[in-house]
């Protein structure tokens, strides 16, 4: 037996309807709408649909490179169908090519918001550094295409692209010129490029910090930085890399070393078991009797790097005579290790996700592992400590990209100073108006 339904229900019934058909003509009798006459239903395409896209394309390029990614996966995120995103982009190639120009144009039309040429150079730098970090605060997830997004692209757009980030570069340098007039040019280039990895490095970890705690540490590394004295750059050309050492024997360091190789030159999808077979000549079928699969021998690079890593710690601590003594010991060997073979960067943050998600999980651990060892050296919070970790191990990529990993004493010593600054601190500025 059902209850007699009140009044009011049967009021709050008529109201709703009411509002809903705002000519009561339209109704019937008993407060509903004629089954004749359907409400219109009209969908209206968001004006910032590509932007949707684009930035759900940067954050799942950023998070697991090119090729795990796929278009239907985006388009879902943003909501739409797969043939409604190709209405916007002709395949995912453009896709990319849109998530790495918008985020380099977006950032570089940030700074010139925030730059203002008739300020003092201390206190025009730290409104770029404020604008700077706050934009990369905002799109954290999406900022860590740039470390990687060129081995996929193009000579056109990534030289289009490039110029982007070299605009950016200069806007920087003229501030910093100016702080330190007698710092030669390539002084000035390393300084604008170490700020800007500081502040990119919040995107290459999930490190959580409040927004309050996060903005002044990044203000403190860039002004550590800016304040840092490098050592003399090389006053001759690099000769490239020096011959020396006995050629490695083992049939299974020869391709583990060619792998990273190949790897790091075309990227893991576009090399072949038989390529790098070839290299070290043997044949594909000969390479099995070391590695299962190319996978294998992916998981087995990475493995290599963190157990080297690992080691230089272990040997800076057995070494050192006091923590920041520990601290630049580590800063050291990690900056040779990574100079003597820097195609192992690329293809970390470019190729993680081609990995098992085991061996993702086992990797993972094995560098947050050596990442605290580091922080704990560290004076002050241990979760800030892993963000100067994490910035120092960026500029090693960054600013050894710049340098062309030029291994050469005078070059690691020059990045060791930055690792330094930003892990040791070396005292901030006060902006002048």
């Amino acid at each position: 037996m059902v209850a007699d339904r009140s009044e009011v229900d049967i009021a709050g019934d008529r109201f709703r309807v009411a509002r809903n058909n705002p000519d009561p003509a339209r109704a019937d009798a008993g407060g509903t709408r004629a089954a004749a006459e359907p409400a219109p239903s009209v969908r209206r395409r968001p004006k910032d649909r590509k932007v949707q896209i684009i930035r759900a394309a940067a954050r799942a390029f950023s998070e697991r490179g090119y090729y795990p990614v796929g278009v239907d996966e985006i388009a879902a995120e943003v909501g739409i169908s797969g043939p409604a995103l190709y209405r916007h982009f002709a395949n995912k190639y453009a896709l990319l090519v849109a998530a790495a120009e918008e985020g380099a144009l977006h950032l570089l039309k940030v700074a010139r918001g925030a730059d203002d040429p008739t300020l003092a150079p201390e206190a025009r730098l730290d409104a770029l550094i404020k604008a700077l970090s706050d934009h990369t605060i905002d799109i954290r997830r999406e900022a860590g295409l740039y470390r990687w997004e060129r081995r996929y692209l193009e000579a056109e757009d990534r030289a289009r692209i490039r110029k982007v980030y070299d605009a950016l570069n200069a806007l920087l340098a003229e501030p910093i010129g100016q702080l330190r007039p007698t710092a030669p040019p390539a002084d000035v280039a390393m300084l604008a490029a170490g700020v800007l990895s500081a502040i990119a490095s919040i995107s290459s970890h999930r490190t959580a910090l409040a927004t309050a705690r996060l903005l002044p540490l990044l203000r403190e590394m860039c002004w550590s930085i800016l304040r840092a004295e490098l050592p003399p750059a090389p006053t001759e050309p690099d000769p490239g890399p020096a011959a020396r050492g006995l050629p490695i024997t083992s049939k299974r360091e020869q391709l583990l070393t060619e792998a990273i190789r190949i790897f790091g030159r075309q990227g893991y999808h576009e090399a072949s078991i038989e390529e790098i077979g070839a290299a070290v000549g043997i044949n594909a079928s000969s390479v099995y009797r070391y590695f299962t699969s190319k996978a294998d021998l992916l998981a087995a690079a990475f493995h290599r790097t963190g157990d080297r890593v690992a080691i230089a710690i272990t040997e800076a601590l057995a070494e050192a005579t006091s923590r920041p003594d520990a601290v630049r010991r580590i800063a050291d060997r990690y900056a040779r290790l990574t100079f003597s073979m820097p195609e192992i960067m690329p293809v970390y943050y470019a190729e993680f996700s081609n990995l098992p998600p085991a061996e993702q999980h086992k990797l993972r651990a094995i560098q947050r592992q050596n990442v605290l060892e580091w922080a704990n050296l560290l004076d002050g919070d241990q979760v800030e400590a892993r963000f100067r970790v994490h910035a120092a191990l960026g500029q090693v990529i960054d600013v050894g990209r710049l340098t062309k990993f030029d291994s050469r004493p005078e070059q690691i010593a020059r990045v060791r100073a930055l690792m330094e600054a930003v892990l040791l601190g070396r005292g901030t500025a006060e902006p002048r108006s």
